[in-house]
């Protein structure tokens, strides 16, 4: 296990030691843009904390999200052109803080690591970066939680896109044919030059980007994972983890309750619109 691990970051020492330094925390989150390599340290990060003999346990958007998608409630607000609907990313933040703090009573004990993907973009879990009254909060400002940038170069970002459309192309796991496609990638992209005021820079800038995303995590514990060298990933899928690791992710109750939640703070859906839109405001 812990081999698989190595054999993949062999080639960026710095990022294998910085993993190992996370894998004893108790929470540890990736955040960042589609096409960042969050996925990636998600898995060596999972393999190197088990090879450590932490139970790990795994909280990540696209596991999550698609249970409140297929609830009775969900149903009525499907995909737009592949984009998740806004109630949907409202709801599951609203869900994702008080599933935190169920996790943590659960598993009290300190052989316990929880590693999530926290995209952030278009508010998908942009919850657990704000401040807020709650059980979580004292759990997500503790000194045992990390807020994790992956920032990768520009060449690894071009890497990543080509790698995208030939996993689209040839899937070495069924989850892979769901990744954002380069189109995707980019508009991301633009939304984030959006956001700095740098309308019609389609170049991702490693430094805008990075910016934009310490400003949000202000509240929190934050480490930078620079991403400079291209790991030899082969036939690999980040998503094919060698051992069978529980995800965090609500009942079709819960998604129902959590949907109706949105809907009744939200009778004016135009005011939940303009909340996503500025998914980068505090």
């Amino acid at each position: 296990m812990d081999l698989a691990a190595r054999a993949i970051l062999g080639k960026a020492p710095a990022v294998e030691a910085q993993l190992r330094g996370l894998a004893s925390r108790r929470l540890v989150f990736f955040a960042g843009l589609p096409g960042t390599g969050k996925s990636l340290l998600v898995h060596q990060l999972a393999h190197l904390a088990a090879g450590a003999g932490r139970a790990v346990h795994l909280l990540q958007w696209d596991v999550a999200r698609p249970v409140f998608e297929a609830s009775p409630a969900g149903q009525r607000y499907p995909l737009n052109d592949g984009v998740t609907h806004p109630v949907i990313r409202k709801a599951a933040g609203l869900w994702v803080r008080e599933a935190l703090a169920a996790w943590d009573a659960r598993h009290a004990g300190p052989d316990h690591v929880l590693i999530g993907e926290t995209p952030f973009v278009g508010g998908r879990f942009i919850e657990v970066a704000r401040p807020a009254e709650d059980r979580a909060e004292a759990l997500l400002t503790s000194a045992s939680c990390r807020f994790v940038i992956a920032v990768p170069s520009r060449d690894v970002r071009r890497f990543v896109e080509a790698e995208r459309a030939r996993r689209a192309a040839d899937p070495r796991h069924p989850r892979e044919r769901e990744d954002a496609p380069p189109r995707v990638l980019r508009d991301v992209w633009r939304e984030l030059a959006r956001v700095t005021g740098r309308l019609g820079d389609d170049e991702y800038a490693p430094v805008v980007y990075r910016r934009v995303y310490e400003t949000i995590l202000r509240p929190r514990h934050v480490e930078i994972v620079s991403l400079d060298v291209i790991l030899p990933i082969g036939g690999l899928s980040v998503y094919d983890f060698a051992l069978d690791l529980p995800n965090l992710v609500p009942t079709a109750d819960e998604a129902d309750a959590f949907i109706a939640s949105v809907e009744r703070r939200y009778p004016d859906r135009a005011a939940l619109d303009r909340e996503i839109d500025g998914w980068w405001q505090g």
